[in-house]
C-alpha cells in the first residue's frame, strides 16, 4: 500500500539526529577520542610512539636549493 510523501518523509527525519563523540582524557588533560593514540603518543598508558624529535643540520623541507 503506498504511503503518503508526508508519512513517508516523517519516518526518514527521525534519524538526522547524530550521537556525541565519546571522548578520554589523557594524562595531561588534553580530550581525545577513546582507542587511539594521543597526540603525545602513548596509549592505554604506555608510550607506544616516541615523540619526533627534530635533527641537528637538517636541511629545511621545501624551498629552494642553492640560493
Amino acid at each position: 500500500r503506498k504511503h503518503t510523501r508526508s508519512r513517508r518523509d516523517s519516518r526518514r527525519s527521525a534519524n538526522w539526529k547524530l550521537e556525541a563523540v565519546p571522548l578520554s582524557k589523557d594524562k595531561d588533560g588534553r580530550w581525545h577520542r577513546p582507542h587511539t593514540i594521543s597526540a603525545d603518543g602513548y596509549y592505554n598508558g604506555v608510550l607506544v610512539r616516541p615523540p619526533k624529535t627534530k635533527k641537528k643540520g637538517a636541511k629545511p623541507e621545501g624551498g629552494e636549493e642553492g640560493k
